[in-house]
């Protein structure tokens, strides 16, 4: 039985890294007008339903390597699939509420990301979508969808943050080329560690920048909730 699960377990590691090979050589090698859509194809499904570990940020390096000046434009294709595929993911999510969020990921992890919406906001959207793998990032996108975030703010949160990851890694492979893939295998949880650190400087900051709102913002909502009252008793007043 374990030898039986071992040579399965090479063989999709070795099925999965001839994919990467073919769609490397595909994505160099076709034409602009094939490689953009192809890109946004390839990153709506690995945001969605299939799960293509660091497939986007490999074919963007491997682009803007190739062609310098594509670094100008082709990470806006890997940005635009991955908003397609997380929209997705997000409405399947939102239609099917919390029944199909918690067959799909464990209660304890869901309650954590919905601590994070609750205390942070677009922010515990924004760092994971911006964060390289091995960050988790679609137990984000279903819990919005199950907690039905704006659906606007979700797809404009998204596009800005992958843009900008995928601009980084072009713009890097266009100086540093392949090293780039290396760096990142060697010292991407460091990066992880360091943006998370400068993430937290900045939300602390930010709450105590605004930290007397909260309160006068529930002074408002006391007050519209005191008024809605006064009218419906008014109301039955009148009826009576």
């Amino acid at each position: 039985m374990l030898d039986w699960l071992s040579a399965t377990i090479n063989w999709l590691q070795e099925s999965f890294a001839h994919v990467v090979e073919w769609l490397e050589r595909f994505i160099i090698g076709v034409p602009m007008y094939v490689a953009a859509p192809s890109m946004v194809l390839i990153g709506a499904l690995d945001s969605s339903l299939l799960s293509l570990p660091e497939i986007n940020d490999y074919l963007v390096v491997m682009r803007c390597t190739k062609d310098p000046y594509a670094v100008f434009y082709f990470p806006l294709f890997a940005a635009a699939g991955s908003v397609i595929g997380c929209m997705l993911l997000y409405t399947i999510l939102r239609r099917g509420g919390q029944a199909v969020l918690r067959r799909r990921f464990r209660s304890d992890h869901i309650e954590r990301v919905e601590r994070a919406y609750a205390r942070f906001g677009f922010l515990a959207l924004a760092v994971p979508a911006l964060l390289p793998p091995p960050m988790p990032f679609k137990i984000f996108v279903a819990t919005a969808g199950a907690l039905e975030y704006p659906r606007w703010r979700f797809m404009i949160t998204i596009m800005i943050a992958r843009s900008l990851r995928y601009y980084i890694e072009g713009t890097l492979a266009v100086f540093y080329g392949e090293r780039v893939l290396q760096f990142l295998k060697d010292y991407g949880v460091i990066i992880l560690g360091i943006v998370a650190a400068v993430c937290l400087v900045g939300l602390i900051i930010y709450f105590i920048m605004h930290r007397n709102q909260p309160s006068s913002a529930t002074a408002r909502g006391d007050s519209d909730a005191a008024e809605t009252d006064t009218i419906i008793e008014t109301g039955r007043v009148d009826d009576a």
